[in-house]
């Protein structure tokens, strides 16, 4: 029997570390995209990462697909962005763009950011703050704060702002970046 404890010892010496790592690679808690950008069984969110952001704005339409969120989301059979609101820009303007600056890490589709905290009025990841707009808020119930990957893409709309796509449910929101 003594002769197993140190061995077993050893090895969870080791394993625990080996465990508890960030396996993402990226240092600031972003993580690289899985190899597979394939759309899930169902249309919206279930791990669907868009290869990119909207080109411009498409409207919610009035009556929304069965099993689509009456939300801005993005189509996993299409990979179109659905319901980006260039339309309501009043929401969505700001008097001082970039007030707090440019994210100064890497966006995009190979970019996934792990929420750390917070709620839609100040929430950070990797270090880095932002806040949801107040038209969005509502479209972010549901969100894990501490726990839903996000990734974020330009707004080829509004000035200022970025779009935060929740893998896990499909939806997406304005944010600003707060600062570090």
């Amino acid at each position: 029997m003594k002769r197993l404890v140190f061995p077993l010892a050893v090895l969870l010496t080791f394993a625990i570390p080996v465990i508890a790592q960030n396996h993402g690679g990226h240092p600031a808690g972003g993580h690289a995209a899985p190899a597979s950008h394939a759309a899930p069984a169902h249309k919206v969110g279930g791990g669907y990462i868009p290869s990119h952001g909207p080109v411009s704005h498409t409207p919610l339409p009035k009556q929304s697909a069965p099993g689509n969120p009456a939300a801005p989301h993005v189509d996993a059979t299409t990979g179109h962005w659905v319901g980006h609101p260039a339309a309501n820009a009043n929401a969505y303007h700001l008097d001082h763009p970039w007030q707090h600056g440019h994210f100064p890490d890497a966006i995009g589709p190979q970019h996934i950011w792990r929420l750390a905290g917070g709620g839609p009025g100040r929430f950070w990841f990797g270090g880095f703050y932002f806040s949801v707009a107040p038209a969005d808020v509502a479209y972010c119930d549901g969100w894990l704060w501490d726990s839903d990957d996000i990734i974020l893409y330009p707004d080829p709309d509004h000035v200022g702002w970025y779009l935060a796509y929740n893998v896990r449910l499909g939806i997406y929101v304005h944010v600003m970046f707060l600062g570090t």
